[in-house]
């Protein structure tokens, strides 16, 4: 019997992923979690044939979930979503060990066409993510700033960008004021900027915003 797993923090996404699944996947055992530590648990418990998960969650992000869900179970299939435009996350994602990415505003068929494809063994890729990362390999190893970030410095640094404060960030991650003013400072440095005034610039100049 097919066994998929999904997991957001938002409980109105997860059940709309799971109507989905499930009127195509009538006999499927479709479970619903919260955050990236309840896939590591559910993961270690039983088998899944496929994890769908959000990359941006409560506490420990989507993406160190798929980091740790790839070291310790190589097998478990993993479909990121995100509300991101995949020129901005799926690159990261797929180099992470993901079978695929897809943006949350996706059409409900777009849904159950990945999931068949990666069930068949297969990764999704949409044509816009495969010019990426040829993109990324005609650089040559030659990393735009931006992508010289850990994935949790990515997101503090999209965050940053948007103009959210270090309070505001440190709530929706679940994680001290001084923890991330010291993911910034790290940001910063590694993008060779001075303020939140230049992350913003950056970002709006290469469309991450």
């Amino acid at each position: 019997m097919l066994r998929i797993l999904i997991a957001d923090d938002h409980p109105i996404v997860r059940r709309g992923l799971r109507e989905i699944l499930q009127d195509e996947y009538t006999n499927a055992v479709i479970v619903e979690v919260s955050d990236a530590d309840a896939v590591i648990v559910e993961c270690m418990r039983q088998r899944w044939d496929l994890v769908i998960s959000d990359i941006s969650m409560p506490g420990r992000s989507g993406l160190e979930m798929l980091y740790q869900l790839k070291e310790q179970l190589p097998h478990v299939p993993v479909l990121m979503l995100s509300v991101y435009p995949e020129e901005q996350y799926a690159a990261r994602v797929l180099k992470a060990g993901a079978v695929g990415y897809l943006n949350k505003d996706m059409a409900p068929q777009e849904l159950v066409g990945a999931v068949r494809k990666v069930l068949s063994g297969s990764k999704y890729i949409t044509p816009t993510v495969a010019e990426k990362l040829l993109e990324s390999l005609r650089r040559d190893g030659h990393l735009m700033e931006h992508e010289a970030l850990s994935d949790r410095e990515f997101e503090v640094f999209r965050m940053l960008a948007s103009g959210m404060g270090i309070a505001g960030i440190a709530e929706q991650l679940k994680l001290s004021s001084t923890t991330i003013s010291t993911y910034r400072a790290r940001i910063l440095t590694k993008m060779g900027a001075r303020s939140n005034a230049d992350l913003v610039r950056y970002a709006m100049d290469h469309s991450l915003l």
